[in-house]
């Protein structure tokens, strides 16, 4: 079985300028995310087979989607997950919309449940939050041009994620 997601993954910068805040955000009790796992969620996939996941894979060739810019402006808590992440005070972009929409029908069309609570991009900075943090940061400003499918890979250690195909939009 395969625990996969479709995200957009960071550019070196991107990466960088998130490790950094979550640097200043360190406070006892709080599991700062691994900065190579920083990504936003398109769509949960969940637990597949090794078939279902090639059957996934095939199914997102050849779908195209403008390139999107993101605003990553504030800092949210959300208690019942308990994670600090980050979110944006803007409406989410038309085009991200059509995006998550298009993926989940496709994700879908394989018999597949995807997650659908509404749609909120968000960067999980932290788990195992205790409360809500405020900081002053500059915005994240995030370009997207492709978009990945992800699997999440647990071991002794932890976890981690491992980007399986990129698809440019």
């Amino acid at each position: 079985m395969k625990r996969l997601f479709i995200a957009l993954w960071p550019d070196k910068e991107n990466r960088r300028l998130l490790h950094q805040l979550n640097r200043k955000l360190l406070v006892p009790g709080c599991k700062p995310m691994n900065p190579a796992n920083f990504h936003v969620t398109l769509v949960f996939i969940g637990s597949v087979t090794e078939q279902k996941a090639q059957d996934i894979t095939n199914r997102l060739v050849g779908v195209s989607a403008k390139p999107l810019k993101l605003i990553f402006d504030e800092l949210s808590y959300w208690r019942k997950p308990r994670i600090l992440c980050l979110t944006s005070s803007a409406q989410v972009p038309a085009a991200m919309m059509d995006l998550v929409n298009h993926l989940s029908e496709r994700i879908e069309a394989l018999g597949v449940v995807t997650d659908k609570r509404p749609y909120r991009p968000h960067i999980t900075l932290a788990r195992k939050a205790q409360r809500a943090l405020t900081a002053i940061f500059d915005p994240i400003i995030w370009r997207a041009d492709a978009f990945s499918l992800v699997e999440s890979v647990t071991e002794n250690s932890g976890f981690y994620y491992k980007v399986l195909q990129t698809w440019q939009f």
